[in-house]
């Protein structure tokens, strides 16, 4: 399922220690000019999503909504998640050309 290569992929980032998780961190990452490609759960309230998704945009940092909270969390070894941001230019790019792949957009 290509659904599961963007979570191994954020897997793999998570294990190279490229991923900050949570609301706070994320934020702080895209602000800092640090986060490569923002990734927010479907399941984050409306507000949130256009949070983030303003705050990317003016950042010109890539946002995507994908997953629920619990497989977010699971996939980088923590609880649930609502947000996450992969700061590696290389794993970011690599994890959204699995996102494209599964037929997601910006």
């Amino acid at each position: 399922m290509k659904a599961d290569r963007v979570l191994a992929m954020l897997g793999i980032a998570a294990k190279a220690g490229s991923v900050v998780s949570g609301e706070f961190s994320t934020e702080k990452a895209v602000r800092a000019g640090k986060a490569f490609l923002v990734i927010v759960s479907e399941e984050a309230s409306d507000n949130t999503k256009k949070h983030f998704a303003d705050m990317a945009a003016f950042h010109r940092t890539p946002c995507y909504f994908y997953g629920d909270k619990e497989s977010l969390g699971q996939c980088i070894g923590k609880e649930f998640r609502a947000s996450l941001a992969v700061t590696d230019d290389n794993l970011a790019r690599a994890v959204e050309k699995k996102l494209k792949a599964a037929g997601k957009t910006e």
